[in-house]
């Protein structure tokens, strides 16, 4: 029977079998049109399991988990594209891919640092509200926007509650942002331009380099700045070495000034996070920067990348295939990461480089 596409899946919680990929190529050949589809990835744990499966040497892979939803829209947007049409999926299947496509947004910081007067002025700029979604835990409230087509969710955007206490405020502020960030995709990170930058600051610009979230660094209150511009973002700059990449923006949420850039943020940002790169590319990337740089040799242990792969994204995630993966120092990783960065865009977002064997590669 012929076909126009091939979703060849495998269990990502089993290992490469040397069959599997012979199938798979043979395939290939006849039908160009073939991705292969990782399922059982239930997590972030298990989603590292797609590495195991890189040696398939294919720019179309997809980990997902059928059993959860998880991670599916990006393999049903694959298929649309290679359709003529969308007509032979049923509608349900066209409203999940709408909305699993919003992009999730969490206005963190201190308090009084301007989150809600920022959210305001951005849902009122001649956006539609589409719906408020509240909860149970401390009331918290989810602002859906639609902005030129595009639904954006903030996320969680009720206010810091008193506990009747003052103290541990700062404690529960931290968690409670870490909770949004769980849900987000991108974090906004606002600070105070009317004021210095605080131990706090840094603390929940933490969270945001755990998460390994995109980011937009917003400075509010610029009507009433005390640095001039250059001095503020040498400041943030310091202070947030590990948001390197991340944008800066000076507002007043108060006056609107300059608020709209922030949406063209938003989609810039999210669409770096959210790119792939092809595995060839992602090769020669690696191959041209070894060969500039040449890998270290710690205590006289030689190392050798195989390949390279992307293997996930949001963010992007980049599979080395080597023979030592543990003596690779964090500084090389850094040194690739600035090659991938000069090559394409990805402002606002984090790059993950991950190491392993090939132990499951059957020579």
């Amino acid at each position: 029977m012929k076909s126009d596409i091939v979703l060849y899946m495998v269990d990502g919680r089993g290992v490469s079998e040397e069959s599997d990929r012979e199938i798979f190529y043979k395939i290939k050949k006849k039908n160009p049109n073939i991705a292969l589809v990782v399922n059982k990835l239930d997590n972030d744990k298990l989603e590292e399991n797609v590495w195991d499966f890189a040696n398939f040497g294919v720019d179309e892979v997809f980990p997902i988990s059928l059993s959860h939803n998880r991670k599916v829209t990006r393999l049903l947007e694959w298929v649309f594209d290679k359709m003529e049409t969308g007509e032979v999926v049923e509608d349900v299947e066209s409203e999940r891919v709408s909305k699993e496509s919003e992009i999730n947004i969490a206005i963190i910081g201190r308090v009084n640092v301007g989150k809600s007067s920022l959210l305001n002025a951005l849902s009122k700029s001649d956006r539609s509200i589409v719906s408020p979604i509240a909860g149970t835990t401390i009331d918290p409230i989810d602002e859906v926007v639609e902005v030129s087509g595009n639904r954006i969710r903030f996320v969680d955007t009720a206010g810091i509650r008193r506990r009747g206490k003052i103290e541990g405020i700062e404690k529960y502020a931290l968690q409670r942002t870490e909770k949004m960030l769980e849900r987000s995709d991108i974090a906004v990170l606002v600070l105070d331009g009317s004021e210095g930058f605080h131990e706090l600051d840094e603390k929940i610009a933490g969270l945001v380099d755990k998460h390994a979230l995109a980011t937009i660094i917003v400075i509010n209150k610029w009507d009433k700045r005390i640095y001039e511009y250059e001095e503020a973002v040498q400041i943030v700059r310091d202070k947030f070495k590990f948001l390197y990449f991340a944008p800066i923006v000076t507002i007043s949420a108060l006056t609107h000034q300059r608020v709209h850039k922030i949406y063209d943020l938003i989609f810039k940002v999210f669409r770096n996070y959210t790119q792939r790169i092809p595995t060839s590319e992602v090769n020669r990337i690696v191959e041209t920067a070894v060969a500039k740089h040449s890998l270290p040799a710690p205590k006289g242990n030689v190392l050798k990348i195989y390949y390279a792969t992307q293997f996930g994204e949001a963010p992007p995630k980049i599979s080395l295939v080597m023979n030592r993966p543990k003596l690779l120092h964090f500084s090389y990783k850094r040194y690739l990461i600035r090659e991938f960065r000069k090559e394409f865009n990805f402002e606002g977002s984090p790059i993950l480089i991950l190491t392993r064997d090939r132990k499951n590669e059957k020579s």
